[in-house]
C-alpha cells in the first residue's frame, strides 16, 4: 500500500518557520547561549583530532634535527634572551616608574595585567566571518569579551566560550570595532575591520586632525571592553577627499593575524578581583587559571 508523504512545499515551509523561530528566540531571548556552549565543547576532541597531524609531523621532524641547527637555534635563543632581559630591565625601570606616579595620584589600578598562554585550535572556515578557536575556556576562567593578544598586539576578543574552547573574532572582522587613540598625540578615535585580514580603517577623523602616516595606534580603553596602552595598528594610508568633513584612513594591524598560533588571553583587574571574592568565599583561595599563568 502506498502512503504519500508530506508535500516538498510544506516541509519546505517547515524548516523555515522553524529556523525564523530559532533565530529570534537567540536573537532576542539569548536562549541558544547553552546549547551553542555544549555544542562548543562537544567539538573540542574534533579540533584536537585536526591538530594531531602537525603536531606529530613536528614532533617526527624533530627526531632528525642536525646537532648543527641545534646549535644554531640555541645561538639564535641565546641572543634573543639577551635583548628581552635588556628590555625587561627598562620595563621594570618604567613600571616602577609608573606605580609611583599612581600613588601620587592615589589611583588603585595595577601596571600590568594578568594573562595566560592560548593556542589556535582551529580556524573558521568562511570567508566573510575572521574567527579562530583557543584551547582555552571557562574552565580556565576565560570570559566573553576578553582581550586576545599575541607578541606584536591586539589580535581581537573572545566572543562565545565553551568548558576547554573559546571562540575569538579577530578585529579584521567587519563587525568589530576597537577604540583607540594615536600614541604621539592622544587623538581618539574607532578602529574597524573591514573583512580584509591585512588592513583596518580608521573612521570619524576630521580632516584638520594631527594624525600622520606610520602613527602607531594603541586601545584607548574607553568602553571597558579591551585595556588601555595594547599596540592595535599603524597607520598605513591617509586620504582626504575634497569638500569631506572626515579624511579616510587605513591602517595595518600590528598582530600576525593568520600567522599567530601561540596568543595571550587577558584578564582585567576587575576579573581578578570577581575571581578572588569567588575564592575567598569558597574557602580555596586556588587561582583558576593558575596554569600556564605569566605576568
Amino acid at each position: 500500500m502506498f502512503v504519500q508523504g508530506p508535500v516538498p512545499g510544506f516541509r519546505l515551509l517547515l524548516v523555515i518557520v522553524l529556523s525564523a523561530v530559532l533565530i529570534v528566540a537567540d536573537a532576542r531571548f539569548d536562549q541558544l547561549t547553552p546549547v551553542r556552549s555544549a555544542i562548543g565543547t562537544g567539538m573540542a576532541p574534533i579540533h584536537w583530532l585536526g591538530n594531531a597531524p602537525s603536531e606529530l609531523s613536528g614532533w617526527v621532524a624533530s627526531l632528525f634535527t642536525s646537532k648543527e641547527d641545534l646549535q644554531a637555534e640555541n645561538e639564535e635563543l641565546r641572543a634573543r634572551l639577551l635583548i628581552l632581559e635588556r628590555r625587561a630591565l627598562k620595563y621594570a625601570a618604567l613600571a616602577s616608574e609608573n606605580n609611583e606616579l599612581r600613588q601620587l595620584m592615589n589611583s588603585s589600578e595595577v601596571l600590568d595585567d594578568r594573562v595566560i598562554v592560548g593556542e589556535v585550535v582551529a580556524v573558521s572556515p568562511d570567508p566573510f566571518s575572521h574567527e579562530i578557536v583557543i584551547n582555552k575556556g571557562r574552565r580556565d576562567g576565560v570570559e566573553v569579551g576578553q582581550a586576545i593578544l599575541d607578541a606584536n598586539g591586539l589580535m581581537g576578543q573572545v566572543q562565545q566560550t565553551s568548558s576547554f574552547t573559546s571562540r575569538v573574532l579577530l578585529v579584521s572582522d567587519s563587525s568589530h570595532a576597537v577604540p583607540v587613540e594615536v600614541v604621539r598625540n592622544g587623538l581618539r578615535a574607532i578602529l574597524l575591520g573591514n573583512g580584509d585580514i591585512n588592513t583596518l580603517e580608521l573612521v570619524h577623523v576630521p580632516d584638520t586632525a594631527d594624525i600622520r602616516e606610520g602613527d602607531l595606534l594603541v586601545s584607548s580603553g574607553l568602553g571597558g571592553r579591551f585595556p588601555k596602552g595594547y599596540p592595535v595598528a599603524e597607520v598605513d594610508r591617509i586620504v582626504k577627499e575634497p569638500g569631506e568633513p572626515f579624511v579616510k584612513i587605513e591602517a595595518t594591524p600590528l598582530a600576525e593575524l593568520n600567522k599567530s598560533r601561540l596568543l595571550l588571553v587577558v584578564f582585567s583587574p576587575e576579573q581578578e578581583a570577581t575571581d578572588e571574592a569567588g575564592d575567598t568565599a569558597a574557602g580555596t583561595g586556588v587561582d583558576t587559571a593558575e596554569q600556564g599563568e605569566v605576568r
